[in-house]
Parts: structure tokens; sequence; C-alpha cells
């Protein structure tokens, strides 16, 4: 995926943005779980290599989901995919 051409102040903005979003007390309780929940797997023996641990929004379960798709449009229905 390339990088989103922003101009300084858009990217300035965009970092403080995202920043934000990732100190939300409920970002930063999703992150915790998932780093227990791929320790516990890693112990298991099961490979993870190119593997995330994503949250389903309709049933708030935990799964294994490639890094690939992983990235942006997952789970949200009403983008249309290239």
């Amino acid at each position: 995926m390339p990088k989103q051409k922003l101009s300084p102040e858009a990217a300035a903005a965009k970092k403080k943005r995202d920043l934000a979003f990732a100190k939300t007390f409920a970002r930063k309780r999703k992150k915790a779980e998932n780093q227990v929940k791929r320790r516990i797997l890693k112990k298991k023996g099961v490979n993870l290599n190119g593997k995330d641990i994503h949250h389903s929004p309709s049933t708030g379960k935990l799964t294994l989901v490639s890094t690939n798709k992983n990235r942006g449009a997952l789970m949200v229905k009403d983008k249309k995919s290239k």
C-alpha cells in the first residue's frame, strides 16, 4: 500500500488524530487483549507469521487473519474492494 500523499500540515493533523485514537481506553484494552492472545498461541506452537489477531465487530470474538486482509477495509461492507 503506497504512502498517502499529504501536505505537511495535513500529515501533522493526521498524526495527531491517529495518536489520539491509539491512546483511547478501548484501543489500549483491545491491543493488550490481542497481545495476550498472541502470546498464548505462540506458546502452543501456532505459526503466527503473516497473521494478526482481529476483533470481529459483529461477534466481538478474536480471530486470526492474514496481515494482508487486516488492513483498512476489512469487515467494512460499504467499501468497495478493488
